[in-house]
Order: structure tokens, then sequence, then C-alpha cells
């Protein structure tokens, strides 16, 4: 074994794994990388693969005598290989004769076993054909010691007797069908098959005989005997067959009549009923004798059969759907709903009248089970709910902002028809189970479009008098459609708004608000939906109603800043009349003022009115912050009237001292009153500081502080200074 040069401690890995037989590099490398990082690890690889380099040439140089003879070794070598080629091929000669013989005697042995594997099936043939005809004339004996006179018939006058005797032919037929698969295509098998169709046919026709008998008369032992026989020659359905059209359909004919259920407003109902009834009245001793009912005794039951499943479910449904097949049309969602939901009662009802869960679940495979139910175009039920539900939040939509009915928790129409268009997704009218997912589906589409047509009335710009703005409807549930609820794209119209007054903007902030509140509820009715389906991930309905949740919130911003503009417009409107205060005390030898000017009400008033609109309506976080945003901004530009128009007077006041010097000292009559009382500059100012202080009043009894609102102790600070010096001037 190589020893491999010793290398450094500090190396990150042992440098016995590389002489492994197993070993791998990607192996290596991912537990170098667990200890060191791999630019470590390839420093180490480095100076080990210099180690090593070292080491092989020491070792040349330690046997360097070796290495130069190596040729010289081989000298000969050619010879000794000469003299062994001959004896190595007359060895190779007489192993290949070897070989020749044993192959020879392998072929022989190979040629008699497969004459022996052949013998010994056409003796297996011969002996399946053997019982075939002792079973033939097995079941004719026994069939010609019942009746002498006529060997096919079997007239018994003991039922008991004859169903003894069936069970005996039954199994020796049981024998005679299985031989008589396995000898197929053999030419004697052709000679004895009429035999065997004539018992083949006698056995039938007294096996449909005895049940028939059994199940008119009542009589168990008789009907387990027949039973027993069927599934002995492994004839359960052809039983089950039999019940159907004998048992079962005459029934059906009398009970599925279209005339009788179009009677009576409750006929579906009453048929279904009668049908129900049908298993217990009729089906008793069936049920007994195959272990379906209660009393059944374990130890005598004959297992194999579902009669319920194969004869009497097939029956019923093929009735309905041959007779009663206006049920399944879904022309009127209302009707549609009341026979599905009528008919599904019933399949339930009928599924807890089987015997086991093994049961229920054939019935549920069972072929005319999955066609009753594709007879329901559930699609098209769909469909037309989806034109109603739908249909009637574009109608809303379309008459924009009208206002809510008198009692409604809303105030938009819009609003409270998507709170009712949600309710009826899921109402008991109008939702069906296997529908869940798509009611689902419409529910998160309905949230979507009403938080686009939010969008659409506080982003775009309002369109002049007259004209029409298109708004996108809900996609389409059904491509066939092409009504202008059919929710295609730009299918339906409205007019815009000329603009949006406050109490309109409050009122969609309410129902925001309202709505956002509401989901639970909605979530709660969700998740009773689906858990009544098994449904147990109730995180992804609540995820999805927070994601509806958060897209109603969406909007807020938009409305807050449409709401806020606005306020700002209104009451910057009278703001600017600022300007006109030093008009009013120019020359009108006018009384000093003592309360804040006539404009500042009327620019607090729809600040005000704001307020009074929306007590009760959005929470007053709400409207605190739009009044705070909008006086803020309305104080921004109204330090900038009033510092124009101070500084107008400043100007102005300078501009007559310097007059007044030139004059020097003529009376004018321009700043000062009629008695030397205030001038009109100190007026001016006197006037200014009496109406940003009233502001500040009004900001308080608004419920907010002055602190609150940006600019005001700047604004403040310049009357301040304005009043001081028109204190100073009179």
């Amino acid at each position: 074994k190589m020893n491999l040069p010793k290398g450094p401690d500090s190396l990150c890995f042992d440098k016995d794994v590389f002489m492994k037989d197993d070993f791998d590099v990607d192996q290596f490398v991912s537990g170098c990388r667990k200890q060191v990082q791999l630019e470590e690890m390839r420093e180490d690889l480095e100076l080990y693969y210099k180690l090593l380099k070292t080491a092989m040439v020491e070792l040349i140089n330690k046997d360097y005598a070796d290495f130069v003879n190596l040729s010289t070794n081989l000298v000969g070598m050619d010879k000794a290989l000469n003299q062994l080629s001959v004896p190595l091929g007359q060895l190779r000669e007489e192993v290949m004769s070897l070989r020749s013989c044993v192959s020879e005697v392998i072929q022989a042995i190979d040629k008699q076993l497969s004459k022996q594997d052949d013998l010994q099936k056409k003796k297996v043939c011969v002996l399946r054909l053997i019982q075939v005809v002792r079973s033939v004339e097995k079941i004719e004996k026994i069939l010609h010691s019942q009746n002498p006179k006529e060997s096919n018939s079997l007239e018994i006058n003991s039922p008991l007797l004859a169903g003894q005797i069936l069970e005996r032919i039954a199994t020796e037929f049981n024998q005679l069908q299985f031989h008589a698969i396995q000898s197929k295509g053999m030419p004697l098998l052709d000679k004895v098959r009429p035999r065997i169709a004539g018992i083949t046919s006698m056995l039938q026709q007294s096996l449909e005989g005895l049940l028939i008998e059994g199940l008119q008369t009542s009589n168990v032992d008789m009907v387990r005997h027949c039973l027993r026989t069927y599934a002995t020659i492994d004839k359960t359905r052809d039983a089950e067959a039999l019940v159907g059209q004998v048992l079962v359909k005459p029934y059906m004919d009398q009970v599925i009549v279209e005339e009788v259920v179009k009677s009576n407003p409750n006929g579906l109902q009453l048929m279904f009923s009668r049908l129900l009834e049908f298993v217990p009245h009729h089906c008793r001793l069936l049920r007994e004798v195959t272990g379906g009912a209660i009393s059944s005794d374990k130890a005598d039951i004959v297992p194999g059969y579902d009669f319920l499943v194969n004869s009497v479910w097939p029956e019923i449904i093929k009735a309905i759907e041959e007779r009663l097949a206006y049920l399944f049309n879904p022309g009127n969602p209302d009707i549609f709903y009341e026979r599905y939901s009528v008919s599904m009662a019933f399949v339930r009802r009928f599924e807890r009248q089987c015997s086991s869960q093994a049961s229920v679940k054939r019935l549920r495979v069972h072929p005319s089970y999955t066609s009753f139910h594709n007879k329901w175009n559930l699609p098209v039920y769909f469909q037309l709910r989806y034109k109603e539900i739908a249909g009637s939040l574009e109608n809303a939509i379309s008459d924009r902002l009208e206002a809510a009915p008198a009692g409604s928790a809303y105030h938009l129409q819009v609003s409270e028809v998507l709170w009712s268009c949600l309710l009826r997704c899921w109402s008991d009218k109008v939702y069906l189970s296997p529908l869940a997912h798509r009611f689902w589906k419409l529910t998160l589409q309905l949230y979507s479009r009403y938080t686009k047509f939010l969008d659409e009335v506080l982003t775009k710009t309002p369109a002049p008098e007259g004209t029409k703005e298109p708004t996108r409807p809900l996609p389409s549930s059904a491509s066939s459609t092409s009504s202008r609820t059919s929710m295609d794209e730009g299918g339906s119209e409205s007019g815009g708004p000329a603009s949006l007054s406050t109490k309109q903007l409050v009122h969609i902030a309410a129902d925001i608000q309202k709505l956002q509140e509401q989901i639970p509820e909605l979530s709660e009715l969700v998740r009773q939906r689906l858990e009544a389906l098994g449904f147990k991930n109730a995180a992804v309905v609540e995820d999805a109603l927070a994601d509806s949740k958060a897209c109603l919130s969406s909007s807020i911003p938009t409305l807050n800043a449409k709401m806020t503009q606005h306020l700002t417009e209104r009451s910057c409107r009278f703001l600017k009349s600022a300007s006109e205060v030093p008009r009013l005390y120019r020359r009108t030898n006018k009384e000093p003022p003592v309360r804040a000017s006539a404009y500042m009400d009327n620019a607090l008033r729809p600040l005000h009115q704001v307020l009074t609109d929306s007590t009760g309506l959005v929470t007053p976080r709400t409207a605190q912050e739009w009044l705070r945003v909008s006086l803020s901004e309305c104080t921004q530009k109204y330090y900038e009237t009033i510092s124009e128009v101070l500084s107008s007077v400043r100007k102005m006041e300078e501009s007559l001292k310097r007059l007044k010097q030139a004059r020097k000292g003529a009376t004018t009559a321009i700043t000062a009153g009629a008695n030397g009382g205030p001038t009109d500059d100190s007026k001016i100012r006197l006037q200014l500081a009496l109406d940003v202080e009233y502001l500040g009043e009004q900001i308080q009894k608004m419920g907010l502080q002055p602190s609150d609102i940006s600019m005001f102790s700047s604004l403040m600070d310049l009357v301040k200074e304005a009043r001081e010096l028109a204190e100073q001037n009179q």
C-alpha cells in the first residue's frame, strides 16, 4: 500500500481520504466547505499538491537505478513468450473439443425434455377434456334422476329440494366452465358444446324462475339457495339485472310519471319520497339474505350482491332521464335550483339506505350515478346567476353615485348593491356546493370591480356635461353572452360626473369603511360553506379577503387627496379676500376692527360642513386628518397672501413717511384719523391679526390644535409682529 507524504496539521482535509476506494469528489468538496471557505480549501490543495510532486521526485531519485535498469530487465522476454505460445495453443484446442462434446449432450437432453413437456401438456389437455365430459354426464345424470321422462325440464314440487339440486348442478357447472375454458380450441370440446349450451340454458331459466318465485312468495330459503347458486356460477350481475327488471321496473313505471309530478307543486318531492319507500318495503327480503339489513344472520348471508346499487338505482335513474327530462332544463335558474336541491337531497337519503360505506362508494362510481349528476348543467346555471349578480352591479355602477334607499346601511346605491351581490353568491336560494369555486371567484371579482369603479370616479378627469365615458365591467362568465350585462370589454357606458361634492366623498369613505367592517361577516359565511365541503384551509379564504380589503383601502389615499384638494380650493377661494383688507381701511375713516372679517367665516364654512357631514359616518380620526391636511395647505397659501399684504402695507407706510418728510410738516389726512386715532395701516394690521386669531380659535373648535397645522405658528408670529406695529402707531 502506498504511503502518502504527511502534510501540515493545518490542512482542512485528511490525506488518507484520497486513497479510499469510494472516494467521491463531490462529497470531499461538500465536507471541506463545512469547515473552511473554498478559497482556503484551494490553497490547502495546492500546498499538498506541491508536497506530492516533491515526494514523487524524491521517490524517483531513491530508486533511480531500478528505473534505469527497467528496460534492461526485459531483454529476452519475447523468446520466453514464444515458447509458451505452442502449449497454450494445444490447450485451447483441447478445451474447444471438450466444449463441443458437452454442447451436443446438452442439446440431446433439451430435446428429450421438450418432448416430455409436450407430452405432459397433452396429457393435461386430455384430462381436462375427460373432466368436461364427466361433468356434462354428471349434470345430465342429476337432471335425469329428477325427471326421467324429460331430462331438460326441472319441474320439481319441493322448492327447497330444487334449490339444493341447483346448487349441486351449479357447483359442477362451475367446474365444467373452468375446464371448458382451459380446453378452448380442442375438437372434442366442439362435439360436447351443444350439450353444455343446453345445460347453461336450463340452469339460467331454472334460476330465474326460482328467484322470481322466491321473491313473489317471500321464501327466504328459496331466494338464499338461488342467489348462492348465481354466485357459484359467477352470475351475480345476471341476478341483479333480473331483480331490476322484474321487481324494480314495474314500481318505477307507476311512480315516475310526468303528469303526476307536474300535477302537484310538490310533485317532485312526493315522487322522491315514494321512491325511497321502495327499499324498505320491497327489498327487505333481498337485503336480509345478502346482509344489507340489521336483522341479517351473518352465518347465513350470501355475499357479493348489492341490489340497491346494481338493481334499484339504475332503474330509478333510467326512468327519470327518460320520462322527466325537463327536470334538467336550466332556463329558469330559480326553478332549476329547487329541482336540483330536491334531487340531491334524494341522492343523499338514498345513500343512507346503503348497507355500508363500501356500498356507498360503489354507488358513487356507478355509471348511472355519474350520468345523473352530469345531466344537471351547472355551468349554464352559473352563467345565468353570473348575469343576474354581475349585471345588477353593472347597472348600479352605470348610475354612478346615486344615493342608497332610506334605511340602508350604506349611503351609495352601488355599495348597497355590491353587498347584496356578495351575500347573494352564498345565499340558500343561489349557492350550490359544486359551484363553490366559481362563486368564490365571482366574490373576488365583485370586490375588484367595485374598487375599479371607485378608482375611475376618483381619478378620472370629469367629463363635459352630456358626454359618455366608458367604464370597464366585470369579465364575462360566458363568451357567448352578448347583452350589456354580459360583461364584455367596454360593454357598458355611463356618464361622467361633473364633479364630486364633499358629501359624496364622505359617503364613499363611509361605504368603504362599512364594507371593510363587514368583510369578517362574509368570511365566516364563506368559511361555513367551504367547510361543509371538507375544505379546511380557512387561512386561504381569509388571506384572499384580506387582499380585497387592501384593494378597497387602495382607494382611500386618492379619496383623501380628492377631499383635501376640494376643501382647500373652496376655502382658499375666500382666504384670498385677505388681500382686499387694505382697500377697506384706506381713506375710508372706518372704525378700528374689533372682530374677524366676514371672509374668514366663508372660508371655514366648508371645513365645518364636512365635519358635520362626516359625523357618525367615518371615524373621527379620518375627518380630523382631512381637516388637518386641508388647513395646512390653506394656512400655507394664507401665509403667502398676508405676507404680501403686510409687505405692501409696509411699503405704503414708508412711502407716506417719505412724502410727509418732503412736505416738511404739511398736514395730511391720509394716514391719520379724523381725531388723531389709529392710522389706516394700524387698522389693516389689526384686522389681519384678528382674522388669524379667529382662525386659531376655529381650529380648536374643530377638535384640532393650532400646533398640528403646519405654518400656523409662522402665521401667528407674522400677525403678532403686525399687531405690535399697530399698537406702536396708535
